[in-house]
Order: structure tokens, then sequence, then C-alpha cells
């Protein structure tokens, strides 16, 4: 099966509190067990996750995320998912990157 690039935000509602890093943190747990399980790589980003893997692993590691944050008193989420399922050639989170960087963009300035 071909691999996918997903990008994933999980966002709880009506906590109580405007801090969410307390859930991110357990929902990046549960991603850091699916992809040792599956294989899968990751990038957690500040406002996202990028997820590299195959879909159905993909898709449990983001069950699994979600599952975790409920875990953790979540009673609502909002969750935004994209997903690059590309099947003429093989694509990597680095590749991706690379790409628009060799056009002369700069793709990071911290």
């Amino acid at each position: 099966m071909a691999k996918v690039i997903a990008e994933v935000s999980i966002v709880p509602i009506g906590t109580g509190d405007t801090g969410v890093s307390a859930f991110v943190a357990e929902a990046i747990k549960a991603l850091e067990k699916a992809a040792e399980e599956n294989g899968l790589r990751y990038h957690v980003c500040a406002m996202g996750t990028a997820i590299e893997g195959e879909l159905d692993a993909v898709w449990n590691a983001i069950k699994g995320m979600q599952e975790a944050m409920f875990a953790a008193g979540a009673k609502r989420l909002l969750t935004t998912l994209r997903i690059d399922d590309r099947r003429d050639k093989e694509e990597t989170l680095e590749r991706k990157r690379l790409a628009v960087a060799e056009k002369g963009a700069k793709v990071e300035k911290l």
C-alpha cells in the first residue's frame, strides 16, 4: 500500500481553560506509540502534526490521538485533517519541503 502524508490538528473544546498543551501532549504520546508499532513518521508543528505512513495506520493513529484526548478529559474535539494520497510516486515529509527549497524559497525562519 502506498504511503500518505497527513496533517492533523485536534482541538479540545469546552475544557474550561484556554491552554490545550496537556491534551496535545497526550495525543502526541498516543501517536508516538502508534508510530513505533506501525512504522509511522511524524513532525509536530505549532498548529498541527504531519504524519507519514500507510493510510490505515495513519487513520488508526489519528483515532488513537482523539481517544487519548477524551481519556484526558476532553468532552468535545474539533479535528481538521488533510491527506495527500499520491500514487504516481512515493513522497516523504522531507521531500515535500525539499521540493520547495530547491526552487529558492526558504522553508523555515525561526
